[in-house]
């Protein structure tokens, strides 16, 4: 297996199972109770395990170290999971070449990060036109190989000219980018990486003379985490430079004449042709903020810039576009669906703005694109998203025919310069593959190569709408394959997210199926927090209304079971992240719906979470125990207060990188402690951890399928169709 799974270093196995033999359920290492009560607005919490906090603490290191351990140890015994190990990187291989986040510049200059079918990692490539020669500019596997722990690019921003690239890169899953700039021709880095560069908010002055980033600020090891997000300033730095020159331009604490809030996260807008620079503002996890303009003149000037706003929060503003002097807004104030208004900027005034784009009636309008003369809208309609073409005076657009039924991503094109446009497609049984759409024609482009036959055949894919305890209908999309007996005994897997608008959409996943060619089934709900109808069905699963998201996610779990899909002994229920938050309450609030529950970084302690350097971002999404109300929402969604004593929770398996910056490790180590006091069912609760990873972005290939197989094995383990080894 690979050296940077924490979770194959068992070295510690002997001394933790004290010289008895493992057998099927034999107790992980068990963490002291030491309760650290608090009162919030007249309620007193208990927090056994708050001291697992502090994850930097030699026994809790040491205490993470055994349960992942013992984790992997239990996991390895699992029969037949290396072979699905195997099997699950062989469909990953045969799917073909991984191709993503493409931008298309001035000169027909391509950009665009390719992971090759065996590789690890992705690599920054470019090519002159659709098919020039492709070449490569940076691979992460050489700073892999140099330092023995896995790289990987955040993101990348070509100059105007495509003389230069910034990229960001970071390490061991981190995400604590830093900031290059290459020369492509060359291929020489410019200066020293500039540390603190997390957020993709770069971008160049129209001469492609300056780059701008957003740059957190030092944090001492006196200051609190909530302040590593605060009091970001953006940087303007002239090519070939020191970082030492480099101008702070806008920020809390650069600009305080526009009254910023510290967590304003800001980033600037260029565009080839514009005399305009656009500032953006956003906390990082809402997307909606504050926009200002100015002259490109004056900040390149320096000294004072008459910066001028022009939208607010509560203009709902979620996306922007600039050409020449108007500026493109998505919106989703007075647009439940999302609509996209023009402003000209000579007159800046956000009255004037006029709408350009509308949704559907039985759309959602995701993202928009601007073509040299046009646009063209990303529309959502349940899991598939389709593109609409919307001609100058036309406001209600007309659809586009798609290659198949799918899922449709637009790809940059920044400066405008093209008629034409490029998007990517993929389905639940199609692999992704990039179209030039040409008028009314998409023609593949071939810049994706796809493997022959790698298309999921043999699949069901079925479409539903589940009642919910309210009586609203639920979205769940249900794949199998064909021939699939329904008489409950299927291995079912239920995943569902439900939080900041994001959807769950058809998308190519062929190691999938390592889990449909085993009886398998796999179901998506997209439950109320989500965004398949809109900012309406989003704000129905948000703060105080976030129990419908797993009381949708129960309904789901419950009409499987009644369409003879699975039942309690073969059904599970997983969610990463935010979705923790689905897939916890679910199982808190029926667990005896479920055999097994898998918890990928998922958000558990929502009292707590505000009191890391990721989570006090997150307060505009979930709230803060510091007003009454949001307290109350908060203790909702909190998985590790509604665990209780005595009760018969299925097995649970919680996967947690080390260098997780976005829920901390903790979250996890706690619910995890607390699962394992409190199961009276006897079913293993796993902590199942990788000292190379973080919140999943920037993990290797390999990490990736070992931690899918782990994932399955467990499942398929704790439903009966498989078993451990002695």
């Amino acid at each position: 297996m690979t050296q940077w799974l924490f979770a194959r270093r068992i070295v510690a196995l002997a001394s933790l199972c004290a010289g008895v033999a493992l057998t099927a359920f034999a107790a992980p290492p068990v963490a002291p109770v030491r309760d650290t009560p608090q009162t919030y607005h007249g309620v007193t919490l208990h927090d056994p395990y708050r001291y697992m906090e502090n994850v930097r603490d030699p026994e809790v290191k040491a205490w993470l170290l055994s349960q992942g351990t013992f984790a992997r140890a239990a996991l390895d015994r699992i029969a037949g999971r290396d072979k699905l190990e195997q099997r699950i990187a062989q469909l990953s291989a045969a799917s073909g070449d991984t191709v993503r986040d493409l931008i298309r510049m001035p000169g027909e200059r391509i950009f665009y990060l390719k992971r090759p079918a065996r590789a690890k990692q992705a690599r920054l490539m470019m090519r002159v036109g659709l098919h020039g020669a492709e070449r490569l500019l940076v691979n992460p596997q050489v700073q892999a190989a140099q330092t023995g722990v896995p790289h990987s690019i955040n993101y990348f921003v070509p100059s105007w000219d495509g003389q230069h690239v910034a990229f960001g890169m970071s390490a061991g899953g981190s995400e604590d980018a830093s900031l290059y700039v290459l020369n492509v021709t060359t291929g020489k880095l410019l200066g020293a990486p500039i540390a603190r560069v997390r957020e993709p908010n770069v971008s160049w002055t129209p001469d492609s003379q300056f780059v701008s980033y957003n740059q957190l600020k030092v944090i001492g090891p006196e200051d609190a985490e909530t302040e590593t997000y605060l009091d970001s300033r953006v940087m303007l730095l002239k090519v070939g430079a020191p970082e030492a020159s480099a101008r702070a331009v806008f920020g809390p604490t650069v600009t305080p004449q526009l009254g910023l809030a510290r967590l304003d996260v800001g980033s600037l807008l260029f565009t080839p042709g514009s005399p305009w620079v656009v500032a953006r503002t956003t906390d990082t996890t809402l997307p909606e903020g504050s926009l200002f303009v100015a002259k490109v003149s004056e900040l390149e000037r320096g000294g004072a810039v008459a910066w001028r706003q022009v939208a607010s929060f509560e203009d709902r503003v979620v996306d922007i576009e600039l050409r020449g002097d108007d500026l493109y807004m998505r919106t989703f104030k007075g647009a439940p669906r999302y609509k996209v208004m023009k402003l000209d900027l000579r007159t800046p005034v956000l009255a004037n703005a006029v709408d350009v784009a509308q949704a559907p009636q039985d759309g959602v309008i995701e993202g928009f694109a601007l073509t040299r003369d046009g646009l063209i809208a990303a529309v959502r309609e349940s899991t598939a998203i389709g593109l609409r073409r919307y001609p100058a005076g036309d406001r209600e657009g007309r659809a586009m025919k798609m290659p198949f039924v799918g899922a449709a991503g637009l790809l940059a094109d920044p400066a405008h310069v093209y008629g034409d446009v490029l998007y990517s497609m993929s389905g639940w049984t199609q692999p992704e593959r990039i179209f030039q759409l040409n008028g009314e024609v998409s023609v593949d482009t071939r810049l994706q190569r796809v493997s022959t036959g790698s298309a999921l055949t043999g699949v069901v894919v079925e479409e539903y709408k589940v009642p919910s305890h309210d009586g609203a209908l639920v979205p769940m999309t249900v794949l199998y394959r064909k021939g699939l007996k329904r008489d409950g005994s299927n291995p079912t897997l239920l995943d569902g997210y439900g939080a900041y608008g994001f959807s769950e959409t058809a998308h190519f996943d062929p190691a999938s199926m390592a889990w449909l060619e085993r009886g398998g089934v796999l179901a998506f709900a997209n439950v109320r927090g989500s965004g398949v109808y809109g900012e309406p069905w989003r704000a129905a699963g948000f703060k105080s209304t976030k129990p419908n998201t797993w009381k949708d996610g129960i309904a789901c779990a419950q009409y499987l079971i009644a369409q003879g899909f699975a039942s309690p002994r073969t059904l599970a229920v997983t969610g990463g992240s935010a979705g923790g938050i689905f897939a916890g309450r679910v199982v808190t609030t029926a667990p005896q719906l479920f055999a097994a529950a898998v918890f990928n970084v998922g958000t558990m302690d929502s009292i707590r979470s505000e009191e890391s350097a990721n989570g006090i971002t997150n307060i505009s999404e979930f709230g803060t125990v510091k007003k009454p109300d949001e307290f109350r929402a908060l203790l909702e969604m909190s998985t590790y207060h509604h665990i209780q004593d005595a009760t018969a929770y299925p097995a649970v398996m919680f996967v947690h990188g080390l260098n997780d910056p976005r829920v901390e490790v903790w979250e996890s180590a706690k619910a995890a402690a607390r699962f394992q006091a409190a199961t009276a069912s006897a079913k293993p609760v796993l902590l199942r951890l990788d000292a190379q990873a973080g919140h999943g972005i920037g993990s290797t290939a390999t990490q990736r399928h070992a931690m899918r197989a782990d994932i399955y094995s467990f499942l398929l383990w704790q439903m009966g169709k498989t078993q451990q080894a002695p």
